[in-house]
């Protein structure tokens, strides 16, 4: 048993079940913020390592209401889309695990998300304005080792397996992290700025820290029990088990074979003469043959 499994034990019970569904709550929540009060967010609600040192710690929860597109005619067109794919991830990622595994996993990623800001503040002295882009990343990095073969449109036009989008934000991440830790010429430098890369020790180092959740979490679980084939058996199980519990029944007469399903004022009991366990209905309790 790994340490998952003894966190699911002890704290089981207070999983938020269909987690994604306040989440994508929360981000439609900020994208009408956003078209309504623009600059709000950013004021009192965001991310921000100095206001939170000196207390503003709201904005440790706060933050997560990002919009995960821009807020233009594109974005507002696009926000659908997103926002349906995140929750349909979500969903299928917390059938998946189960929702204890579920809310670990994306809690974890909030976490870390503050934690980044603090420690490239602290370190670099930049007030980096993380929003929730790495922690949906870590949502669909996840999703793809998951799920590699599941399809999407790409430009809702060309078919797309997930492990290839995978890769895609797996190498992105690698050359951001890698590039920024080590330096790189003048040259390269502009042209990672170009597809929005910024190679320095202060981003590396919070797109590290943001995604260490997918990091740990598959480092530390047991991934073969996430099997997609293993989880389906689990979920087929489970409900046959639930089938047989509401089909079972406590009692039945063991003249006419009622059980109290067959009516709220039948009453069954045991007889004392009979050889055995025989359970009998009011009506043949009196006038059974005893069995010996």
């Amino acid at each position: 048993m790994n340490w998952i499994d003894k966190l699911e034990r002890r704290f089981g019970k207070y999983a938020v079940h269909n987690l994604i569904y306040y989440v994508i709550i929360l981000y439609a929540v900020g994208f009408v913020l956003q078209i309504v009060t623009p600059g709000l967010y950013e004021q009192w609600l965001c991310l921000d390592a100095p206001k939170i040192l000196h207390g503003q710690i709201w904005r440790i929860v706060t933050f997560i209401i990002a919009s995960p597109v821009a807020i233009n005619m594109e974005g507002f067109l696009f926000i659908m889309f997103s926002l349906y794919l995140y929750y349909f991830m979500g969903r299928m990622l917390e059938n998946q695990w189960g929702a204890f595994r579920f809310n670990l996993y994306y809690f974890s990623g909030m976490l870390l998300h503050v934690v980044a800001c603090l420690v490239v503040y602290l370190l670099f002295g930049w007030n980096l304005p993380l929003g929730t882009y790495y922690l949906n990343s870590s949502l669909l990095l996840a999703f793809a080792m998951l799920y590699p073969d599941v399809e999407f449109l790409l430009f809702f036009i060309l078919p797309i397996k997930c492990k290839w989008i995978g890769i895609f934000y797996g190498l992105y991440f690698g050359v951001a992290i890698v590039t920024g830790l080590v330096g790189v010429p003048v040259s390269t430098y502009f042209a990672l700025i170009q597809i929005g890369i910024l190679p320095e020790p202060a981003t590396s180092v919070a797109a590290l820290v943001s995604l260490l959740n997918f990091i740990i979490f598959y480092l530390s679980a047991n991934r073969n029990r996430f099997s997609p084939k293993q989880a389906q058996r689990r979920r087929t199980y489970a409900k046959k088990v639930r089938t047989a519990a509401q089909k079972s029944t406590h009692h039945r007469c063991a003249v006419c074979g009622r059980t109290e399903k067959d009516g709220e004022d039948l009453e069954f009991r045991f007889c004392s003469k009979c050889v055995g366990n025989y359970e009998y209905c009011q009506d043949h309790l009196f006038t059974h043959e005893h069995k010996k």
